[in-house]
């Protein structure tokens, strides 16, 4: 692999990329964290000053740190921000996109936006592109792009620099593949960000890999870190219900947020205090708890998500995610079955590969490769004239021989299978405690997370043998916005067409877990949502986008329960969709179904499942939280006790800001009881010294909400 360019400045790279390729440029970034912002900027910058130059920018996720709607909001983000977030740089692309500032020689095309926060922008809703994660290389091909660029992790120097694509291999190699397989020319650029996770395995690389290196100090800062979100009861109940449904020794996906949050620690809670997460099980299931997995992880899981998430992370210091896979399918194979029963190797390990036939007998030279290789022989074991030779130790290869395999198991076996991992992902996002333990994590550690292409983690097609054995008992689980009544999911758009976030993997997972035996699809959404058109049911009869259709519908969760609609016909997915809806909105449902011919006229919803209201849940689930085993935040925050106070005043400021009768009597109250909030919060928003009749009411509305 030839060397790459070496440059020492962003401004130098920045003249490089301008000088060599012609004057449309489309820009390839990754999603996430991944980014190389400082040399994103300084060529967006370049180019918006130079009409004659044109930048498509083709990415997804483009994060920004916090910026408050309202003055208090403002207020109080800044110090919490400057704290967090530290020298992080924002794209200067996403502000100019925000404020309508984009000139018109750059253009900006997204396959994934940051969920809610492009609703209404004409110019991103009129530039998002639709398409399944595992295609969008294909499709960064169809839209010319000329140049990829990425932040990369790097260790030493000069000729010891080693690189590791971090949190994002996800995209670039099959981008690089396809580029140079068809002979379309791509430049390549590695931006050394050593605050950058340096992840082994599937995501390191030679610097060659790239055309050009950038070295330059500056391009060095904080990663993007969003603070832990307050996991509230609706998502400790759709999590509890949803770790009930994962079996030992299976695999697992989950996704970022409160939800992802809550289902981890509920599973922490299942391994630990198994008698107390029963009683808390039965106490949510009107139907009880038969058919639920509420034991211990005595095999552990794997995990294998395209989202590597904090919540994985504490499910692996935990002792949860544990389960390792090789990349074999025939050693797997044997791990699956039992005949090999553990990593640890023993003669048994080494009579179950010959007698399936995975190695030769004799073996090949090929097959003492791989059984060194994952470490059922020694290193210095060698093949040499047809005998097994280990220092003084030597053997006949033909392990079917009994005087040959006893001198092999006696003097060449290794002790530990190799090679084994325990978590696989495409890219990762999390808050700064994360990334400071994937720095610091001890290297054997370390060495079992591999992060890699999506291709292979999002589909089977490509080593599916080896993938099959690998993603046993599969629980994928997702996030959704709206189910249809018939089984129907919108996750990624509303009825108007307007994009909320992106269909992302979500397809991909969703076809997997139709396809593997043993998989289920686990679809999460909490039953009601509330915005200004007040509150409404997240189940409804119908909706005019569809991210997944009926016809694979599978598992649905809500706070309220599960409904299992897998081979299920239509009346029976109704009832069992209406189950575990908002109480409030089950006659309305009924009525529809009824309405539409997929309910029979005499049906009433059985007694158990008429109480389906926030009320009783927050009842239901108070004394565990006042337990402390569903605490508001599992894995921490980086928010004060006083940041904590004065966000949920805010909150339900916000909440009421949104209906103004509420609103109104807030502020009535407010005014009546004349609540006084302590100095430093009244600084700390801006309060402190109030104008006028406005900032009076502020001052009393968030006083009476503290």
């Amino acid at each position: 692999m030839p060397a790459p360019l070496m440059i020492d400045t962003i401004d130098a790279a920045v003249d490089h990329l301008l000088d060599t390729l012609p004057a449309d440029i489309v820009l390839g970034i990754p999603l996430g964290v991944g980014k190389p912002n400082p040399l994103v900027n300084a060529l967006y910058r370049r180019i918006r000053a130079n009409p004659s130059r044109s930048l498509r920018i083709i990415t997804a996720l483009s994060l920004e740190k916090p910026v408050g709607k309202t003055e208090l909001e403002q207020h109080f983000l800044g110090p919490l921000v400057e704290r967090v977030f530290g020298d992080y740089p924002d794209l200067e692309y996403v502000k100019d996109l925000r404020s309508g500032h984009l000139p018109a020689n750059v253009e900006v095309r997204e396959v994934f936006m940051k969920t809610g926060d492009y609703l209404g922008n004409a110019v991103a809703q009129q530039n998002y592109t639709s398409t399944n994660y595992t295609h969008i290389a294909r499709d960064m091909a169809l839209q010319g792009m000329n140049v990829i660029a990425q932040a990369v992790a790097a260790r030493g120097e000069g000729d010891t620099l080693r690189l590791s694509l971090s949190s994002n291999p996800d995209v670039v190699f099959e981008v690089v593949e396809k580029f140079r397989a068809s002979g379309q020319p791509l430049m390549t650029i590695g931006v050394i960000n050593r605050q950058m996770p340096f992840m082994p395995n599937g995501a390191e690389v030679a610097p060659g890999f790239f055309d050009l290196v950038v070295t330059d100090p500056s391009a060095t800062h904080t990663v993007f870190a969003p603070p832990n979100n307050k996991v509230a009861a609706a998502d400790y109940a759709i999590g509890l219900h949803a770790s009930s449904l994962v079996a030992d020794s299976g695999t697992l996906q989950i996704g970022i947020g409160s939800l992802g949050d809550a289902i981890g620690q509920a599973l922490i809670v299942r391994d630990r205090h198994g008698a107390e997460y029963r009683r808390i099980l039965e106490t949510l299931c009107p139907d009880g708890t038969a058919g639920r997995e509420t034991g211990r992880f005595d095999r552990g899981l794997y995990g294998c998500s395209e989202m590597f998430v904090n919540g994985f992370l504490k499910l692996i210091e935990a002792g949860i995610v544990r389960r390792e896979v090789f990349g074999d399918t025939g050693l797997q194979s044997l791990l699956n079955s039992g005949a090999i029963a553990d990593e640890t190797v023993s003669p048994l390990t080494l009579r179950a590969l010959v007698d399936s036939a995975r190695v030769q007998s004799p073996l090949t030279d090929e097959d003492v490769a791989f059984l060194k290789r994952f470490g059922v022989l020694r290193p210095n074991v060698s093949l040499r004239d047809g005998q097994l030779v280990a220092g003084d130790a030597r053997c006949s290869a033909d392990l079917r021989d009994a005087g040959s395999f006893d001198i092999a198991c006696s003097h060449m076996l290794g002790t530990r299978l190799l090679g084994g991992m325990f978590m696989t992902g495409g890219f990762f996002l999390g808050p700064r405690d994360f990334y400071e333990r994937l720095r610091t994590m001890p290297p054997q550690d370390l060495a079992r997370i591999d992060m890699t292409r999506i291709d292979f983690i999002n589909q089977l097609y490509g080593n599916e043998s080896l993938k099959r054995a690998q993603r046993v008992k599969a629980r994928f689980m997702n996030t959704t916005m709206i189910v249809t009544l018939l089984g129907a999911a919108a996750s990624d758009a509303l009825e108007s067409g307007q994009v909320v976030s992106g269909v992302g993997g979500q397809y991909n997972f969703v076809a997997m877990a139709h396809a593997l035996p043993d998989a289920r699809l686990i679809m999460m959404l909490r039953a009601t949502h509330d915005n200004k058109d007040g509150l409404r049911s997240s189940i409804v009869w119908s909706y005019g986008h569809v991210t997944i259709p009926r016809h694979l519908r599978d598992i649905i969760v809500t706070e309220y329960g599960v409904a299992d609609l897998r081979g299920q016909p239509d009346s029976e997915v109704v009832k069992r969709l209406i189950a575990v809806a908002d109480s409030r909105f089950q006659p309305e449902l009924v009525h529809q179904a009824k309405a539409h011919g997929k309910l029979e006229a005499g049906y009433e919803i059985p007694q158990r499942y008429l109480s389906n209201l926030p009320e009783a849940l927050e009842d239901k689930l108070r004394p565990w939280t006042q337990a402390g085993l569903l605490p508001d935040f599992p894995f921490g925050t980086d928010l004060t006790d006083d940041e904590l106070n004065i966000v949920r005043a805010l909150k339900k400021l916000k909440h009421a800001s949104n209906h103004p009768t509420e609103l109104l009597a807030m502020a009535l109250r407010a005014l009546w009881d004349g609540k006084q909030a302590p100095q430093a919060y009244l600084e700390r928003l801006g309060l402190a010294d109030a104008h006028g009749l406005k900032d009076v009411v502020l001052r009393r509305l968030f006083a009476g909400n503290l």
